[in-house]
């Protein structure tokens, strides 16, 4: 198999949905100028914003939202497949929809996914993070085909869900995906053993695009926007929080390999959980 040339874009997103997409815009372009064929961007591509009355402002449906509809338009321009690692869109009962959609080279939607897993922690920075009394959680694990590649769609806390990743390996995907915008403390404590977890576990490459740096909500993100080989080598990284691109050719080859040498996808067994009581509840590994 050919290498599948690929893409993770850093951005660092405002609030400000219209210069988000022309930040977008410049970074896709450079990304497919330099051979990627799929491109993936962070999390909340279209507005880092923490305030609920400020995100509700420029909420759309799916239909009518400008970043999707750019990012249709430059699928198609270009011909790629275009990852919106996820996007704020009006969802039911005054809710959001954490929402990442995949782009066709003919600028058609391919896929959708709804974060599944809401950010609600308390942090010893003081931060704390409510995600579910804002987003509406996705219900639903997808995977894509890209054009020789199955992609796994997740986001950002996913990560930290290892059976999430597990059940996207098994539907067959030869990458799995994480855009994120994590937090900076977390991400220096967590995001590259996370990502490399991610991907040894289920043989799989995993690309991570990321928000970085500090974001007009007053946000510190960390960056670092990753790609990740099926037996856990960092193939190509952003160097910090900066926006920028990060390109690598994939060969997909590898996952077979990786997958042949530690079978544990198929090595996996059923097994029964008991606490110390006389009831045992079923498990399957």
């Amino acid at each position: 198999m050919a290498d599948l040339a690929v893409a993770a874009i850093q951005m660092r997103s405002g609030i400000d949905p219209e210069a988000n997409i022309r930040a977008m815009t410049d970074l896709v372009r450079e990304a497919a100028g330099r051979g990627a064929r799929y491109v993936q961007t962070p999390e909340m591509t279209g507005a880092v914003q923490r305030d609920r009355a400020g995100l509700q402002k420029i909420l759309r449906p799916e239909a009518e939202d400008p970043v999707l509809a750019a990012a249709s338009s430059l699928a198609r321009e270009l011909g790629i497949h275009l990852h919106i690692g996820s996007t704020a869109v009006q969802a039911d009962n005054d809710m959001a929809a954490n929402r990442a959609v995949v782009f066709g080279p003919d600028g058609a939607a391919l896929a959708h996914y709804d974060k599944i897993h809401m950010f609600d922690v308390d942090l010893d920075s003081g931060e704390s993070w409510r995600e579910s009394a804002v987003y509406q959680p996705g219900e639903v694990a997808r995977t894509v085909d890209i054009g020789g590649a199955r992609v796994g769609l997740a986001i950002c806390y996913d990560i930290r869900f290892p059976h999430l990743f597990r059940d996207l390996a098994l539907l067959g995907a030869d990458i799995v995906t994480a855009p994120a915008a994590f937090t900076r403390q977390t991400g220096e404590a967590h995001w590259h053993v996370l990502q490399r977890a991610r991907a040894i576990e289920n043989g799989a490459f995993v690309i991570s695009a990321a928000q970085g740096g500090t974001h007009e909500d007053g946000r510190e993100t960390y960056g670092h926007s990753i790609i990740v080989d099926p037996w856990g080598r960092i193939v190509a990284e952003a160097e910090g929080r900066e926006p920028c691109v990060v390109f690598a050719k994939l060969d997909i080859d590898e996952v077979k390999a990786a997958r042949g040498k530690i079978p544990n996808l198929k090595n996996a067994r059923s097994y029964r959980l008991n606490d110390g009581s006389k009831e045992e509840a079923e498990r399957t590994g």
